[in-house]
């Protein structure tokens, strides 16, 4: 659900409940993608604070990026998150240069004595080299060939995982237009897929692409949101029939930021 992107104290007790029980329910391997300054990192990272604000003090949030990237543009925080929070101690940075650093981790993730409750990549996309993945395999679709077998092992790890302890695996992705460029090697191996797209007005609009569960009772929402000096904005969250005409009614500035 796109609850899952933003800050709970930004929302009701009550409807945070209900979230953090059907996102348990939900798939462990799920897509992120949007188009370049939309905030993906900043919504990846609050995802990561809202996992690890529940976790036991043994399990923790691994986030994989590029260090230069985040050290170079950090992600926004969510009204209310003070960086010297004790959360984020519950979050482990790891960085690697390419895919192989994604290969080497995911292969031996059966290693772990205890999983990490979620693992969220940044960029997933960037970490594959056109060059370097068409030398590799001696194909002009290397990098393709490339993604491929990496979402297999990303998806059996965590699957397999999941046997032992409930874990997550989130990964983001850039696209032009409308949907992921690559969409149709993502859905093979990523049922849960989230897209951003602006609204025109300066905020974006998050919504899930696909259905998550086995009955479809509850309906698909959309949630609006912006970046505002420094910080991620949760503008107001409707359901998904509402909005062809973008009509996303937006929640009260008192629901939205918590007292200080």
């Amino acid at each position: 659900m796109v609850e899952a992107f933003f800050s709970t104290t930004q929302m009701d007790f009550e409807f945070a409940h209900r979230h953090s029980l059907s996102q348990s329910q939900s798939h462990p391997f799920m897509l992120l993608s949007g188009p370049p300054s939309c905030g993906k990192t900043s919504l990846l990272f609050q995802f990561a604070y809202n996992v690890a604000l529940e976790a036991e003090e043994d399990r923790k949030v691994v986030f994989i990026c590029h260090r230069s990237r985040i050290e170079s543009a950090p992600p926004f925080l969510s009204q209310g998150i003070q960086p010297s929070s004790d959360i984020f101690k519950r979050i482990q940075m790891k960085y690697v240069e390419d895919d192989e650093g994604i290969k080497k981790y995911f292969a031996a993730f059966h290693l772990h004595d205890t999983f990490p409750l979620s693992v969220v990549v940044d960029d997933f996309g960037d970490f594959f080299y056109e060059r370097k993945c068409q030398e590799r395999y001696g194909n002009p679709r290397g990098r393709d060939l490339a993604m491929v077998r990496i979402l297999a092992l990303c998806h059996n790890a965590v699957v397999s995982s999941n046997d032992k302890g409930h874990c997550k695996v989130l990964i983001s992705d850039t696209h032009h237009g409308d949907s992921p460029r690559l969409l149709f090697l993502y859905k093979r191996w990523v049922p849960s897929i989230f897209t951003i797209k602006g609204d025109g007005n300066g905020s974006f609009l998050l919504k899930s692409n696909s259905s998550m569960g086995s009955d479809n009772t509850e309906k698909m929402k959309i949630a609006k949101y912006s970046l505002v000096l420094q910080r991620l904005l949760l503008e107001g969250i409707v359901e998904d029939e509402e909005t062809d005409n973008h009509a996303v009614v937006s929640a009260s500035v008192e629901q939205l930021i918590p007292a200080k």
